[in-house]
């Protein structure tokens, strides 16, 4: 199960930390009567608590030594013992520091008093005074401060309790990731210095044993604006989930308006666990949102609805299903279940930030059964399948939805043969069904029907890197049993077509030095000769072919289609080369030139326009890219027609990232007829009082960040050159204080030729704690090239952090 990120993470670490610094520096040693160096052997002592003080508790029993450095010790065997001036005692990786210490043997009793430091892996504490009773883990920690290295956050407390060795109170703590070094009060009270935002709590009482601590008038601070308030919160102290409300989300959209989302995390088993989350829409109305999810033994998924019982704007009903599973099935097979449904063609365009699908009006639903096979000629895989589709349908574009797959069943195996003979087989069988909202797409939309097919390959590669051949021998072979006549009255038909093909390429290198640099170039001459039969396909059903689109890659397939239904005839050849410049040292490529063209040796009478291609030469394919200079590049891809003398199609790209967080990129697309657009998209900072606030300052306060203020802008822009208009655009500012972080962003998303929806995503991220409000990092990071999170993401915010959604 995932992990929630929400305020409640904080308070365990916060008062944990506490806790683990004093259960930490519980082991003490034996008095001895010594000079200023002492050792003793590590006291037996009872097991202590495993929940927030099990790295110390491991510490304490290891077999290590135990050394006491002070001025001045001394002692009365059996009795007591004292240690004065500059103490320290130190057993593995804890050091305790005090200017006096003492131990009373009789009643297992340690006290600690002027400047008690404890450092520990976890971090450092500190306090005025500290004692505890050993063997009943009771006591006290007088003005506890902490710093947790690991997060550089921390904070102080006015006293902490221990009860026993699983139970302590925390009384007035308080916790920040901002500057604290000279902060006495959280709120700033007589003037003295505060920090940006602080969370408090009136008392804190922790349960190690039964993995609780409940939280009495926790605040949480911005700006000393109190923002969050709660009377009692309950959190896990460990790594276990437990039941609670998460912090509140919002989005704001012209089409819905304000959406205020509050969600409710449900830890029903260790395996299983839920999200309920009510929501408030100001131009709609309330909805609801739940999710399940489990884990089982050979089986785990979940499943989520969302739900608008009135929509005021659409007058009706609301509903979104979506579902996955996955699971085993005997002799090593296995399976997966997804679905996504929804209650009308709208859905996509009201709510477009819930797109569950890179496709939001092809809703699918599929289900896999896969065994892989291995064996001793080669290995392969069987598998059944089902795919459905939702189609919604809108009043500006229609959608032409794949045919449906139910079922589809097949088996794919592939190996080595002799002498370096390779081959490679699919057979399949698939029922093929028009989706519903298909109507009205013409051609052979209506067509329905069984289609069998077999492909097969049989290729060698012959030689080495700098000089092969590998000859090819395939074959595409299919039969239909249709539910409706074809044109000519037959409802079977069948066709077998086989191809030949023969791909070979060379590679020269040699060294250079250009602009004092030295370099490697290379020069890799291609070329790949097809020969497939003419067959007659026009009166065949066509379920899943398509033209490819052609590009310097395609352009050397040995088909003009994807699919089964559909083979050119080909007898052609096609040339390319490409050179390369390659650091000589690194091996990093430093620029390229590629050329592509195909040469018909007869006319091609099966081309996806259903026009016989008779021109002998094909366009032009060119690639070029470069690293021009440190964090600048560029990549140019061209087709031209030498018919038009002119290009047809081309994409150009220019990169510049000259350090973190600072981008620029612009694209230009072109399709002579169709589009030609031009996109901008940035990351960089308007400002920078200091340093980056993402590095840790040392002087910025113990275990804190400088909070100078670093503004960022942040953006995308696509414009549309033949209709004058911007597309699609994101803009948006970041600042970085250090210590939190504020992001504002702006989406607009075309849903229409003439529509459009504008989004507003606010969230402020409070460094070490968590995000709150909506979140824009998604956006950000699937839109602009080169975006850089402020902070890393894959860091953990917290040491423990408990798991709540």
């Amino acid at each position: 199960m995932k992990r929630p990120a929400a305020v409640q993470r904080l308070l365990p670490l916060v008062v944990a930390g506490l806790a683990a610094g004093a259960y930490a520096q519980a082991p003490l040693p034996s008095p001895r009567a010594s000079a200023a160096d002492a050792c003793a052997p590590p006291r037996p002592t009872s097991p202590r608590p495993a929940a927030a003080a099990r790295a110390a508790s491991a510490a304490a029993s290891a077999p290590e030594p135990v050394q006491l450095q002070a001025r001045e010790v001394r002692a009365r065997p059996d009795v007591e013992a004292e240690a004065e001036g500059a103490v320290r005692l130190q057993r593995g990786e804890l050091v305790l520091q005090a200017d006096w210490l003492g131990y009373e043997q009789v009643q297992d009793l340690v006290r600690a008093r002027g400047e008690v430091r404890i450092e520990h892996p976890s971090g450092r504490y500190s306090g005025s005074e500290l004692q505890l009773q050993l063997d009943r883990f009771e006591g006290f920690f007088l003005q506890p401060r902490y710093e947790l290295e690991r997060v550089q956050a921390g904070g102080r407390a006015e006293r902490i309790d221990f009860l026993d060795r699983e139970r302590s109170v925390v009384e007035k703590g308080w916790y920040t990731s901002c500057p604290r070094e000279d902060v006495v009060s959280p709120t700033g009270e007589g003037g003295t210095p505060r920090p940006d935002w602080v969370l408090q709590s009136e008392r804190v009482r922790l349960d190690f044993g039964a993995n609780e601590g409940v939280a009495e008038g926790a605040v949480l601070r911005f700006m000393n604006v109190p923002i969050l308030a709660l009377p009692t919160l309950s959190f896990p102290l460990g790594e276990g989930r437990k039941s609670g409300w998460l912090p509140p989300t919002l989005d704001l959209d012209t089409s819905s308006g304000l959406s205020v989302a509050v969600p409710y995390y449900w830890n029903i088993a260790p395996n299983r666990d839920a999200t309920l989350t009510p929501r408030i829409i100001t131009r709609r109305g309330a909805g609801a949102n739940g999710e399940f999810r489990y884990l089982e033994p050979g089986i785990s998924g979940r499943v989520e609805a969302e739900v608008l019982p009135d929509d005021r704007i659409a007058q009706r009903s609301r509903w979104l299903l979506a579902t996955a599973h996955d699971g085993r099935l005997p002799f090593e097979g296995r399976w997966h279940l997804d679905a996504l449904r929804v209650s009308d063609d709208a859905w996509w365009k009201d709510f477009p930030l819930d797109a569950r699908s890179l496709t939001p009006r092809l809703l699918p639903q599929r289900f896999t059964a896969e065994r892989d096979l291995d064996f001793g000629w080669g290995q392969g895989l069987a598998y059944a399948r089902m795919l459905r589709w939702q189609v919604l349908q809108g009043s500006d574009d229609l959608v032409l939805p794949p045919y449906e797959r139910a079922p589809q069943l097949g088996v794919q195996l592939d190996g080595p043969l002799v002498g370096g003979l390779r081959y490679a087989l699919q057979a399949e069988a698939t029922r093929f069904v028009p989706a519903a909202g298909a109507a009205g797409s013409g051609g052979s939309a209506a067509a329905a029907g069984w289609r069998s097919h077999v492909l097969a390959e049989m290729s060698m590669r012959l030689g080495h890197e700098g000089a092969w051949l590998a000859p090819r021998l395939a074959l595409n072979a299919a039969s239909y049993d249709l539910e409706q006549p074809l044109a000519d009255g037959r409802r079977h038909a069948a066709r077998s077509i086989p191809s030949f093909g023969v791909e070979g390429g060379l590679t020269f290198e040699r060294q250079t030095v250009l602009f004092g640099h030295a370099l490697r170039q290379t020069l890799e001459p291609r070329a790949l000769y097809v020969n497939t039969p003419w067959r007659d396909q026009t009166a065949l059903p066509n379920f899943d072919s398509a033209a490819r689109d052609i590009n310097f890659d395609s352009i050397f397939a040995d088909n003009a289609f994807s699919g089964v239904d559909r083979v050119s005839d080909a007898h052609q050849v096609t040339l390319g080369v490409t050179t390369r410049l390659l650091d000589a040292a690194s091996g990093a490529e430093a620029g390229r030139l590629a050329l592509a063209q195909r040469y018909l040796l007869r006319d091609q009478r099966i081309t996806p326009d259903g026009v016989a291609l008779t021109r002998r030469a094909s366009d032009l394919f060119a690639l070029a890219g470069a690293t021009l200079a440190r964090g600048l590049a560029f990549d140019l891809a061209l087709q031209y027609s030498p018919e038009l003398q002119r290009s047809v199609r081309s994409v150009g790209s220019l990169r510049w990232n000259p350090g973190e967080f600072r981008t620029l990129s612009t694209t230009y697309r072109f399709t002579r007829g169709l589009a030609e657009q031009v996109e901008l998209g940035w990351q960089w900072p308007l400002w920078k009082r200091g340093r980056d606030a993402s590095a840790p300052v040392a002087s910025a306060g113990a275990g804190g960040r400088t909070c100078g203020g670093n503004l960022y802008t942040v953006g995308r822009i696509n414009y549309s050159l033949r209709d004058s208009r911007v597309t699609d655009s994101i803009l948006g500012l970041e600042y970085d204080a250090g210590c939190w972080i504020l992001r504002l962003v702006g989406e607009r998303l075309s849903t229409g030729r003439s529509e459009a929806t504008t989004h507003i995503l606010l969230q402020l991220e409070l460094v070490g704690l968590s995000r709150l409000g909506s979140n824009p990092l998604r956006v950000l990071k699937d839109n602009i090239p080169g975006y850089r999170l402020l902070r890393d993401e894959n860091a953990e915010p917290t040491p423990a952090p408990p798991r709540y959604d």
